[in-house]
C-alpha cells in the first residue's frame, strides 16, 4: 500500500500571527512620531507670529476728571479777609440776629434772602464761576443788577446777581474760576451798594452757600 505523502507549503512573515500586529504598531510609531516632530518643528514658528489677545481696547478712554469739584468762593480767594457779608441766607433755625440779617426791605416790604450778599471793600470785583458747568440763563435787569446762572453735572446749579460787564452768554461752558462779569450796584438793594448776590441750589432747592464754602 502506498502511502500519500501530505505535503505543506512554508509559511511567510504574511501567515505570522504577529506580523500584522507588528504592522500596525510600526504605522501607529511612525505617526506618533511625525506629530511630535510637526510640534517641535513646525508650532513654535506660528506661535511667534500670534500676537497676545489685548484684554483693553487700545484706544480706551481713562476718565480724568472723576473726582468730583469742590465748590470755591464766587470771587479771588486771595480777597477773602476783605470780604464782607452784607445779608445772610434766611435759615429759619438760625438765631435771631441772623435771620434779621437775611430780611431784604423794598419799599418796606421784607423778603427773605435765598442767597448771601457779598461785598468787597464797597469796590467792584469780579465774579467767577464757584464750580464748572453750563450757563443756562444770562437775565438783564437794571433793577435788580443783572443774573447770571449756571447749571453742573452734580445737581448744583449756582446764580449769580448783581452783575455787570457780563462775558459770557446762554449755552456757553464754563470751567470752576472762569470770569463771569463784574459786581454792580442795583435798585433793589441799594443799601448794599456794589455787591454779588450769590445763590446756591441743590436739586432745585436752595440751601445756605455757608454750609459749602467757610466764608
Amino acid at each position: 500500500m502506498r502511502e500519500d505523502k501530505q505535503t505543506t507549503s512554508p509559511k511567510t512573515w504574511v501567515d505570522q500571527k504577529w506580523f500584522w500586529p507588528a504592522v500596525y504598531a510600526i504605522i501607529a510609531i511612525i505617526m506618533i512620531a511625525f506629530i511630535v516632530l510637526y510640534n517641535v518643528l513646525v508650532t513654535p514658528e506660528e506661535s511667534d507670529t500670534l500676537q497676545p489677545v489685548s484684554q483693553e481696547p487700545e484706544n480706551t478712554i481713562i476718565e480724568t476728571n472723576a473726582v468730583e469739584e469742590t465748590m470755591k468762593f464766587p470771587f479771588d480767594e486771595l480777597q477773602l479777609n476783605n470780604v464782607k457779608i452784607l445779608q445772610d441766607f434766611y435759615d429759619v433755625t438760625a438765631d435771631a440776629e441772623t435771620r434779621e440779617n437775611a430780611l431784604l426791605v423794598f419799599n418796606q416790604t421784607y423778603s427773605a434772602s435765598n442767597g448771601v450778599s457779598i461785598a468787597i471793600n464797597s469796590e467792584p470785583f469780579q465774579v467767577l464761576a464757584a464750580l464748572s458747568g453750563t450757563v443756562t440763563e444770562v437775565k438783564l435787569d437794571a433793577f435788580t443788577g443783572n443774573k447770571v446762572t449756571i447749571e453742573h453735572e452734580n445737581g448744583y446749579t449756582t446764580q449769580y446777581t448783581s452783575v455787570g460787564d457780563i462775558v459770557v452768554q446762554e449755552g456757553d461752558n464754563v470751567v470752576q474760576g472762569e470770569p463771569i462779569g463784574m459786581t454792580i450796584e442795583n435798585e433793589w438793594n441799594p443799601k448794599a451798594g456794589i455787591h454779588l448776590h450769590f445763590e446756591v441750589l441743590k436739586d432745585g432747592q436752595y440751601i445756605n452757600p455757608r454750609t459749602l464754602l467757610a466764608f
